[in-house]
């Protein structure tokens, strides 16, 4: 059962991000006091009196602006509208009904829905001040401070008033998969292509998409939900208290709540620096992954190009060689359903359960192969391995001492297990544990 859309809109710099983050709990939208900073509509679960929905906040409509952007946002607002089973309408209580609100005002008029209309910025709770914005024809404006948290459960209440309550132990959780890399490298392409239509912003201007944007889809009777991503860039390239800053924070953090990201280059620059560093830092929080290499219809190829290019690809990829690779094309949608195809195959991978049992039959096999390590005279024994959970899966190593482990053995043993079960594209972990730890 899928949960009811609250969709937040209003001009620029109204408070609508505000109001999205305490509704949600969380700072989730970038706030600032420049206007339109938001520019894409940004998801989150949110719940009120037993009831669950989704809220999304969106860029700011202003007809009149000259931002290149405008139509772009306009876009994405409309798009919004039309997914929303509710509208919050969000005005400016201390400057007062202008030109614009009015404007956003007829434009949803001609949505025949719900719109529920917010005066926010009223930090002294000055009613009064609200009264005016009656005549936009929404009814009674509730009156906020969304910066200080006053009034927002009377919204709260009108908008669940309105909703049906939703079982959330009916829906099935969604595969999350980040779309990660450099700047302009394609991500948003990417995922309008993959999602079927404009779902964020695209531009040719480095740095378009500034927040993590998250979309549910469907794909082989699978739900998927996809999280477009800013482009990130060294960290000597930003100010970390910018809003571009704040952005690749939320790049960073998509990658922690993902449970499959997609690392995009750009094939016609090659593989740079950037991109594998990137890389590196989605192997190191554990994900599995897929590399996706973008743009290759415009690499000028022969019979040995991809083969070359993966070749190089192997070697600065080399700390997790368990990579599954693929080459694409944004633009012409070449091989792009084949994404989706490999992000199933490395979240199974990674989702893989071992039985106790096989896995101790080929920790023998190993050993057999290969005896343990001798440290100061002193052999290591391995007695016993045991799965200890998944995503990614991660198995405990039972042995006599575990300081007798060398690296280079735990690598011969992970290469063992992956010769004998498809790990392809996930990370695997393996902890040696003693009679003498503690845990």
């Amino acid at each position: 059962m899928a949960k009811p859309l609250v969709a937040i809109v209003g001009r620029p710099n109204v408070g609508k991000s505000t109001f999205f983050n305490k509704l949600c709990g969380k700072r989730i939208s970038i706030v600032d006091d420049s206007p339109g900073v938001t520019r894409d509509r940004i998801y989150a679960d949110a719940e009120w009196c037993g009831h669950n929905f989704r809220v999304v906040d969106t860029g700011g409509i202003d007809i009149k602006s000259d931002d290149v952007f405008q139509d772009a946002i306009r876009n994405q607002v409309d798009i919004a509208i039309d997914f929303a089973d509710v509208i919050v309408f969000i005005v400016d209580g201390k400057e007062g009904l202008t030109p614009i609100d009015q404007e956003v005002a007829q434009i949803l008029r001609k949505t025949n829905k719900k719109v529920i209309l917010v005066v926010n910025k009223l930090d002294n709770f000055e009613v009064e001040k609200s009264y005016e914005f009656y005549s936009l024809g929404f009814g009674e404006p509730f009156p906020v401070s969304c910066e200080q948290a006053k009034g927002l459960g009377e919204v709260l209440d009108e908008i669940v008033s309105t909703l049906d309550k939703c079982d959330l132990n009916e829906e099935q959780d969604a595969i999350k998969i980040a779309i990660v890399g450099r700047p302009n490298v394609g991500k948003s392409s990417l995922t309008n292509k993959i999602l079927g239509f404009d779902r964020t912003v695209v531009s040719d201007i480095m740095g378009t998409t500034r927040d993590a944007i998250e979309t549910e889809f469907a794909y082989n009777k699978e739900k998927y939900a996809v999280i477009d991503t800013a482009g990130l860039r060294r960290q000597r390239s930003y100010d970390k208290q910018s809003v571009e800053g704040y952005s690749v924070i939320r790049s960073m953090e998509a990658i922690e709540r993902a449970d499959v990201v997609v690392v995009v280059f750009d094939a016609t620059q090659g593989i740079t620096e950037q991109d594998v560093r990137i890389a590196g830092y989605v192997h190191e929080k554990g994900k599995p992954s897929v590399i996706v290499i973008n743009k290759w219809d415009m690499v000028n190829k022969n019979t040995y190009t991809m083969n070359e290019f993966e070749s190089n690809l192997k070697d600065e990829l080399s700390f997790m060689a368990y990579y599954k690779s693929i080459y694409v094309s944004a633009v012409t949608g070449q091989r792009l359903t084949g994404i989706i195809d490999l992000v199933k195959i490395v979240y199974d991978n990674s989702s893989k359960k071992i039985a106790t049992g096989k896995l101790n039959e080929l920790l023998g096999e190993a050993i057999l192969s290969n005896e343990p390590p001798y440290k100061n005279g002193k052999k290591l024994k391995i007695n016993y391995i045991t799965q200890k959970g998944t995503n990614p899966p991660t198995f405990l190593l039972f042995c006599n001492d575990s300081s007798l482990m060398h690296f280079s053995y735990l690598r011969y043993l992970e290469n063992r297990f992956r010769q004998a079960i498809d790990f392809s594209g996930t990370p695997i972990n393996f902890i040696v544990r003693s009679k003498g730890d503690n845990n």
